[in-house]
């Protein structure tokens, strides 16, 4: 009888992506939302308040992009370094690495001899693969991937503008607070039950967090609007 095979899928390959993703279109969510209920507090007619939204979504978006590719690059220039570093001391003390990747697996539970074992053959395979991934952490699935961060934060960001963006085109200029702060409640809670389904945890407080921060975000921004009465 063949053995059935054992099929597992871990949602932590996710983690770059989604992490990007959803704080793109939590960012573009709120602060387009927030700054057009602000210009709309401020009692600004129509154009002035798409201008304000079509600007928040672009530069919003492009500040996205480069900071998720700065701040990712700066992680996956720090991984480099350690591996770097680790290759030069495989190289320079190759029998001190052995016992310090012995050393770890023993704190994991294993017994002297056993971890001794693994590690003499993990060695022989491929020693830097081995000291990367068990004594830095760094895998394939969480290693740091600049582009794929910027691209997506920036993607997720202009879907997320574009919601309160359109409602503020759509609804009559005396509904645009109200109009656009349901719709961006709405948004937000709907972001927050994807985020949490993506990531196989429970919604209840994923859907909290985010509504309730982005609902403080636009009443302090539409507090300003309504006490300066100018543009913010």
């Amino acid at each position: 009888m063949s053995a059935s095979r054992h099929i597992e899928r871990h949602l932590i390959e996710r983690v770059g992506w989604l992490r990007a993703s959803v704080l793109g279109a939590n960012d573009g969510i709120v602060s387009t939302a927030s700054l057009i209920v602000g210009v709309a507090a401020a009692e600004a007619g129509r154009s002035g308040i798409l201008v304000a939204g079509v600007a928040g979504l672009v530069a919003g978006a492009m500040s996205m992009a480069a900071g998720e590719y700065v701040s990712v690059s700066s992680q996956s220039d720090a991984e480099t370094a350690d591996i770097d570093r680790e290759r030069g001391e495989l190289a320079s003390s190759p029998e001190a690495e052995l016992r310090e990747l012995s050393g770890l697996y023993v704190a994991r539970g294993l017994t002297n001899e056993l971890a001794d074992q693994v590690a003499r053959q993990l060695t022989a395979t491929d020693a830097l693969a081995a000291h990367v991934r068990d004594e830095l952490g760094i895998s394939a699935l969480t290693a740091a991937r600049p582009i794929q961060a910027a691209f997506a934060s920036a993607t997720a960001f202009s879907i997320g503008a574009a919601v309160p963006l359109i409602v503020a085109v759509l609804a009559p200029v005396s509904m645009t607070m109200a109009s656009v702060t349901a719709a961006a409640v709405v948004s937000l809670a709907l972001l927050g039950g994807l985020g949490a389904k993506a990531g196989g945890a429970g919604m209840l407080k994923p859907v909290l967090r985010v509504t309730l921060w982005g609902v403080l975000a636009m009443a302090i921004t539409a507090g300003i609007g309504r006490l300066f009465g100018a543009v913010v």
